[in-house]
């Protein structure tokens, strides 16, 4: 079926969970290579050194932003993909909209599986509110030129098993942690921590997808908060790829 604006938003179930699906996919089939290699990274690394897993989230944002006008060459998936900072030189996004020589659009894919949630939820809170910092300081600094304000999206895709649903403990000695996190599990933190991330405007849209491993349906997934969903981060974005097209934002 050819994708169009009208079955973009008609089909989204089918394409994310066709997304979800390519995700556990190539990552089994990413372990299996490096087994068969005899070069399997230790723990759980095997099944994400290889990378490529959310392509299949990607191809549907390129298709979306496609569909609403930008140019093909115009959109940045696989190469040409680093962005000036202010505390640092460059970062590397994950999918980058230019337009007109105009940065429209900047947007991270990122995921995460078990059986380690603790060091790894920190450090991709940490990593998410860096590059937001950064580039808004870079914008604010005059880094990417006159123009309106870009874009920014975040994708978590976030395995739900009992280590991640499973309500965590947190330590403060000295203060009291926000009431919000007391008992929150992974699941929970991370959708605390996206739907903050909009409400500080650190990006203009975020979404969090959770899929179980241990289901014959690999396309299999939810939406832990409405307000989190892949069809309203594409609502959004492509709004704003609209308006540039139409020379409305720029």
């Amino acid at each position: 079926m050819q994708m169009t604006k009208q079955n973009l938003y008609a089909h989204m179930d089918d394409h994310v969970k066709n997304a979800v699906a390519y995700f556990w996919n190539t990552r089994h089939a990413q372990q299996v290579k490096q087994l068969q290699a005899g070069t399997s990274d230790q723990g759980n690394r095997g099944n994400v050194t290889g990378g490529k897993q959310l392509d299949g989230f990607v191809d549907l944002v390129k298709q979306a932003l496609l569909l609403y006008g930008l140019p093909g060459e115009c959109i940045f998936t696989n190469s040409a993909l680093e962005l000036p900072g202010y505390y640092r030189p460059n970062k590397k996004w994950d999918l980058l909209a230019v337009y007109d020589n105009h940065l429209v659009a900047a947007v991270e894919f990122k995921s995460q599986v078990g059986p380690s949630f603790g060091n790894n939820f920190n450090n991709r809170t940490e990593e998410a509110m860096g590059s937001a910092l950064d580039l808004w300081t870079a914008y604010r600094e005059g880094v990417f030129g006159a123009q309106i304000e870009p874009w920014l999206g975040y994708i978590m895709l976030l395995e739900e098993c009992p280590r991640s649903i499973t309500p965590v403990a947190s330590l403060s000695p000295h203060f009291p942690i926000m009431e919000e996190f007391i008992g929150a599990s992974y699941k929970e933190r991370y959708k605390i921590f996206c739907k903050k991330l909009m409400l500080e405007r650190q990006y203009s849209a975020a979404c969090l997808i959770t899929t179980r491993r241990d289901t014959n349906d690999l396309g299999n997934y939810k939406i832990p908060d409405g307000c989190l969903s892949f069809s309203d981060f594409i609502a959004s974005l492509t709004a704003r790829i609209d308006a540039a097209v139409r020379g409305n934002m720029l």
